[in-house]
């Protein structure tokens, strides 16, 4: 099968490997009819993340179909659709328990698709911990309003749940990338009074205005300013800083109000400062980490009610076989692209 492969920093290349088999009672064999790249892959190509493994496919974002389980699965069967889960985790150990399954104590246990183990740019994957990992997707719901749900609608939907949002709230997004549009349809599930999004690419912001107009936009020289001037209390009752720049950390506490939440969803290249000095006396609440991505069958469930809809997202589409193209074009930011969906390769069988 075609499996696209980390070989080393700063190439992915297209193989042929073999078809993965079952290995543990737990896993699942998914054959894979939609995936997409994730900003986490550029990650991995540009050595930010030293855990992942040379010679692995990479991929976590992705759906299929169920072609064999092992004798221990009882939640999937052959033949079933089902959302592939970024993080692969036990559902026993403390942190599963605690629902903090990214902590899941499991030689598998969190972010190991794509990453530690093969993912799902390919034709097929296995999937460990089966009964945790796939989560059936419900005959209403397409493949494409799927394909968000295990990994960058997870990450919005964690981050809008552990910020705390009411309905009295000033929410300040910072980033209006696929992760950050996703974290704005899951903030908005919790109504809260203002929504601002801050986007220097006037594209992606001519995306926000379009689909959400009653959302407000700034960009990051405005922002501080913007901010203050459209709250009641010295700034954002709370920020999510999903776009990961050299500057939006920072940024993200200074449009904070004394005692407010900032929610880190963004991963960097480069490690932060946290200057406590200067924030003293601003008694933030930091809430930081890999998401929890235990709430897909909630969020499947809204997609089917027309609650939550990120089909808007996927701008462009590719076969497997063109994958170097789709991440040329994902990388630059080209052509109003947001996310790739991956389609099986040129001449696949269906």
């Amino acid at each position: 099968m075609l499996a696209y492969t980390y070989v080393g920093p700063e190439r992915f290349e297209l193989l042929e490997k073999p078809r993965p088999t079952l290995i543990d009672p737990r896993d699942a064999i998914v054959r894979v009819t939609l995936g997409s790249i994730c900003t986490s892959d550029l990650h991995i190509k540009h050595g930010s993340v030293p855990r992942a493994v040379p010679g692995i496919t990479v991929g976590h974002e992705m759906v299929g179909v169920v072609e064999e389980v092992g004798a221990a699965v009882r939640s999937v069967r052959p033949g079933q659709r089902v959302a592939v889960n970024v993080e692969t985790f036990c559902g026993e150990c403390f942190f599963c328990r605690h629902g903090y399954v990214n902590n899941c104590t499991d030689p598998d246990g969190g972010w190991a698709l794509g990453c530690r183990i093969d993912g799902g740019q390919a034709e097929y994957v296995r999937v460990p911990h089966a009964d945790q990992g796939l989560t059936p997707i419900p005959d209403a719901v397409s493949d494409e309003a799927a394909l968000l749900v295990g990994d960058v609608l997870a990450t919005g939907y964690w981050a809008a749940r552990i910020s705390g949002i009411t309905s009295d709230d000033t929410v300040l997004i910072l980033g209006a990338g696929p992760t950050g549009l996703c974290t704005l349809l899951c903030a908005r599930l919790h109504r809260p009074r203002r929504l601002i999004v801050c986007e220097p690419d006037p594209v992606r912001a001519a995306f926000v205005r379009t689909h959400w107009p009653d959302v407000l936009l700034t960009t990051p020289d405005a922002c501080r300013d913007f901010v203050l001037s459209h709250s009641e209390h010295g700034g954002a009752d709370v920020v999510m800083e999903v776009a990961g720049s050299p500057t939006s950390f920072r940024q993200a506490w200074e449009c904070a109000r004394p005692n407010a939440t900032v929610t880190v969803v963004a991963l960097y290249d480069e490690p932060q400062v946290l200057p406590l000095p200067e924030m003293y006396g601003k008694n933030l609440t930091f809430k930081t980490g890999g998401v929890d991505g235990c709430d897909c069958a909630e969020t499947l469930r809204l997609i089917a009610s027309g609650q939550l809809d990120t089909t808007p997202l996927i701008t462009h589409r590719f076969p497997l076989d063109r994958i170097d193209e789709a991440y040329r074009l994902f990388e630059s930011h080209a052509d109003g692209v947001i996310k790739v969906a991956l389609t099986p390769p040129t001449g696949a069988k269906s």
